[in-house]
């Protein structure tokens, strides 16, 4: 981007990610600096999915981004970070510091975020500061007062006690860091979010951090530009222009931009602003199966990019993604589920008509939706489970059979692959040809109780089962329970 030679600096107002363990208040930290600092009756109604919202604090703005706290949402947190100039570390002080608490942690040191740490839940009857404070310092967290120089705050998101003075905290951080920003320069910042809008068209939330945003402005990220048709602030309300720190909603993309990624506007073309556009073609993805994946294949929907972004690396080890894309569910969608024999996956993502709905119902298209990741995992991982074939984990070749009483048999062999373990269901066959099943109740090596016998060695085992093993008959276990 260009330099202006004569700029004009002015003071910016900081962007604030609220970081840490899920339940650890975070989001109740959130609600109440949002209706506590927010003017007006509205503060209530705000949007959620504009990401970030400005409030005033002793006359002073502060714009918040809200990023997820549960560890699946790794990569927006770690994007929030980027994106912001100060961050909070929230540490519940009737738990302490947990692993997303670290992870967190691990992020704003590796981004160079300067942060302050918020201590939560102080009003709880087991809450204990000082306990927490050594775990903190455990964990690399060296807080003032106790060996180190970051600053904390206890607070109540009940009552309120000790917010205004992280906000203080948050102030003086900034103060310190010298935010500025060139109100002549380009207007640049980050995409926070992003989807499309069936009235609006594609619809896009920024965070400026440099120059003015202005209503017709061009504007371009790496993958997509545009000029901007409608600019409106936090509450929803159009204005002509919004000044750095500020959060915006923006109208006017060709395409939909992902999230994270950085933006430049300009009153001019922005393609004749020496910001390099790159293009980028979205592959179609194969639909048959390679002969050693068995996972099942799904079509991800969710109702904005940063969510899909989210549930993609959620569940992309656990299955194989036939196609990814923000906005409601389309007969497009159960089309492709029914071309790829694909369940349809939606996280905050509905059908957009009854017909759709329908048309997935008349074709036996199972489609997992909630609002709530953590419920939808759940639900995609009992489905993963139910039908997905067991796989072979050891195999064993029966050498000899010993004493046999009621059910249980002691019985001697060599692992041929693999291992058998203690505990796990064991199929008998015989000659290939399934004969029962049993558990071992007890397995010995070398006439020492052992939980686990790899191959090539010998074991003996105590089975307990219906049917009789004999000598040559193959025992195998799989992954199922």
């Amino acid at each position: 981007m260009p330099e202006n030679d004569n700029k004009k600096i002015n003071k910016r107002s900081p962007v604030v990610v609220v970081m840490g363990h899920v339940d650890h208040g975070k989001t109740s930290l959130l609600d109440y600096i949002r209706k506590t600092g927010v003017a007006g009756k509205e503060a209530g109604g705000i949007t959620q999915s504009i990401g970030a919202y400005e409030i005033k604090h002793n006359g002073e703005r502060i714009t918040f981004v809200d990023t997820p706290g549960h560890e699946a949402f790794k990569a927006m947190r770690a994007r929030g970070a980027d994106v912001a100039d100060v961050a909070v570390l929230v540490v519940a002080a009737d738990e302490g510091p947990k692993p997303q608490t670290e992870e967190s942690f691990k992020i704003l040191k590796e981004s160079k975020t300067p942060y302050v740490v918020a201590i939560t839940k102080i009003d709880s009857p087991r809450a204990d500061i000082e306990k927490v404070k050594g775990e903190l310092m455990n964990a690399g967290i060296y807080l003032e007062g106790f060996g180190g120089d970051v600053s904390w705050q206890g607070i109540s998101s009940k009552t309120g006690e000790g917010v205004p003075e992280l906000l203080d905290l948050i102030l003086l951080l900034s103060e310190v860091s010298g935010l500025s920003y060139d109100p002549e320069a380009l207007a640049s910042g980050f995409v926070i979010e992003s989807r499309k809008d069936s009235r609006k068209g594609i619809v896009a939330s920024l965070v400026l951090k440099n120059g003015v945003l202005k209503q017709g402005h061009y504007i371009a990220t790496p993958t997509t530009s545009g000029r901007i048709k409608i600019l409106e602030d936090f509450m929803g309300k159009r204005v002509e222009e919004l000044e750095s720190s500020a959060p915006a909603l923006v109208v006017g993309f060709d395409e939909i931009p992902s999230v994270g990624e950085e933006f430049v506007a300009n009153e001019k073309d922005i393609n004749k602003a020496n910001f390099k556009k790159e293009k980028t073609v979205r592959k179609a993805m194969p639909i048959l199966h390679k002969k050693d994946d068995k996972r099942i294949t799904a079509v991800l929907k969710a109702g904005v990019t940063g969510s899909l972004e989210v549930l993609k690396d959620v569940l992309e080890e656990k299955i194989k993604i036939i196609d990814a894309s923000a906005g409601d569910i389309t007969d497009g969608d159960i089309k492709t589920a029914i071309a790829s024999g694909s369940v349809i996956i939606a996280f905050h993502s509905k059908f957009n008509s009854k017909s759709v709905e329908m048309f997935a119902k008349n074709n036996s298209v199972k489609v997992f939706s909630s609002d709530v990741i953590y419920e939808l995992i759940k639900s995609v991982d009992e489905h993963i489970e139910e039908v997905s074939e067991p796989e072979v984990i050891g195999k064993m070749e029966i050498l000899e059979t010993f004493g046999h009483k009621d059910d249980k048999q002691i019985i001697g062999g060599k692992v041929i692959e693999g291992s058998i373990n203690l505990g796990r269901k064991v199929e008998i066959r015989r000659k290939n040809i399934f004969v029962g099943e049993g558990k071992i109740v007890n397995l010995q090596a070398g006439k020492v109780d052992v939980k686990e016998v790899e191959a090539p060695d010998e074991c003996g085992m105590l089975i307990d089962s219906v049917a009789s093993v004999k000598k040559g008959d193959e025992l195998s276990q799989t992954t199922a329970k």
